[in-house]
């Protein structure tokens, strides 16, 4: 029985927008079931807000008591359906200490598992100093967080007369590469040996990357090699700190993957809902290109389990 990490559902409250199947608990859950996957952890990464490309930036304007509300619907949701669903606290990493005291609160209750926030906040990726409190937090509380692409990645409007698809599949998928690399390059993950970072589409194309991380970091005349990477650390070495989904559907990033994170650092991810009409494409990605038992049993449950723990 699969276990997937990465799944959205709106609560009630919240009106009918966006695709049908966000507002059909029960048709995921069966549609799942017939598929093997009996567990699915929800979340938004825009809370109340909108995915629609031209609404990113009031994402932002969410007030915190906004966000409670939103979370502690999708709370409500999660205590409807118990045996399939646990979900994340949404927050805006930018979002100030009332956003992240209401998240602790929220992570210490059995219906959320881990924090989902965005890899970019209106064009700046957390790599920034102002996430600086935002990991300070995560450090603290020892969750797992899903950095989700936001509703507009880094160069939407340079983009936008090519169709919203292109957003969605493509500008999102690197919106996750590059605020992963962003956070590598920066030391985030040097400097926290128990940051647990989850990213989505298979983590886009980071795990191409370990030689080019290197060489962005190494010395260049005129330029002193900032910590860690002053003490002979290298970016690459934390590639196997990173946890990445099964959610884009291609064998050689899947295969890829294995090799450069490992099969303990992948996770089973459909993004479904809105995804369902590629469940069985990634179901069936996963069991063609895994071949080893003990690998496949990791991925589809072990993983998760280990992250986030059994319900």
């Amino acid at each position: 029985m699969f276990v997937d990490v990465h799944g959205h559902l709106a609560p009630p409250n919240e009106g009918r927008g966006g695709p049908p199947g966000l507002h059909d608990p029960e048709a995921m859950i069966e549609g799942k079931l017939a598929r093997g996957i009996g567990r699915t952890i929800i979340g938004s990464p825009v809370g109340a807000g909108s995915m629609l490309p031209g609404t990113g930036a009031a994402n932002y304007r969410q007030s915190a008591d906004q966000v409670r509300a939103h979370n502690e619907a999708l709370g409500e949701l999660v205590r409807a359906y118990p045996g399939h669903l646990r979900a994340y606290a949404y927050l805006d990493p930018f979002g100030g200490d009332k956003q992240l005291q209401q998240a602790a609160e929220l992570v210490a209750e059995p219906e959320f598992v881990g924090l989902i926030v965005n890899t970019s906040v209106e064009g700046r990726y957390l790599s920034s100093p102002r996430a600086d409190d935002f990991f300070a937090f995560v450090a603290e509380l020892k969750v797992p967080v899903l950095l989700h692409p936001p509703a507009e990645p880094v160069g939407t409007e340079s983009i936008l007369d090519l169709g919203p698809g292109v957003v969605e599949h493509v500008a999102r998928l690197n919106d996750v590469t590059m605020g992963l690399a962003a956070l590598i390059c920066a030391g985030r993950l040097a400097r926290d040996p128990d940051l647990r970072l989850i990213a989505p589409a298979g983590g886009g194309g980071l795990s191409c990357l370990g030689a080019k991380l290197d060489l962005a970091v190494a010395p260049r005349p005129g330029r002193e090699t900032a910590e860690p990477w002053s003490r002979g650390v290298r970016p690459s070495d934390h590639l196997r700190r990173i946890l990445v989904d099964t959610s884009c559907p291609s064998p050689g990033q899947l295969r890829q993957n294995l090799e450069v994170f490992g099969s303990r650092n992948v996770l089973f991810g459909t993004d479904a809902p809105p995804l369902m009409s590629e469940l069985d494409s990634i179901v069936g990605l996963v069991s063609e290109v895994v071949t080893s038992d003990t690998d496949l049993a990791r991925i589809a449950r072990e993983n998760a389990e280990r992250v986030f723990g059994e319900w």
